[in-house]
């Protein structure tokens, strides 16, 4: 089970962290990735962190002010986003991928089978 945290409605250019905590699952195993929808489009993939931390994969739009974490003690990984834009207002969702990937962690959402509920960020300009 997943279950993301942190969102809320924010003015642009702010910064605000998101978490996701894992349970039922062997967490350390398994590569870590954050998807999002915005209103009226399509999935998209955000970021994903390989299984130790040591790698990870952006979206062009957020390279260099996303960065993703995580906390193999704790279960739990973050994604800490800066400089907000109102074109990052979306639905966020955390995603356990296939240990197949968990050295190079998948852009795929067909590659991610356990994902959590979702948290709403609203970025306001």
């Amino acid at each position: 089970q997943l279950q993301a945290y942190g969102g809320g409605l924010v003015q642009a250019g702010v910064s605000l962290r998101l978490s996701c905590a894992a349970s039922g699952v062997t967490f350390s195993m398994h590569p870590m990735g954050w998807f999002r929808q915005a209103p009226g489009k399509g999935r998209e993939f955000v970021a994903a962190i390989n299984w130790s931390g040591d790698r990870t994969v952006y979206e062009d739009s957020v390279r260099g002010r996303f960065a993703l974490s995580r906390d193999n003690a704790k279960n739990t990984v973050y994604l800490q986003m800066n400089d907000l834009k109102p074109e990052d207002t979306a639905v966020y969702y955390c995603a356990a991928g296939s240990t197949r990937y968990r050295k190079n962690p998948s852009q795929l959402g067909v590659n991610y089978p356990d994902w959590g509920q979702g948290t709403l960020v609203t970025v306001s300009s």
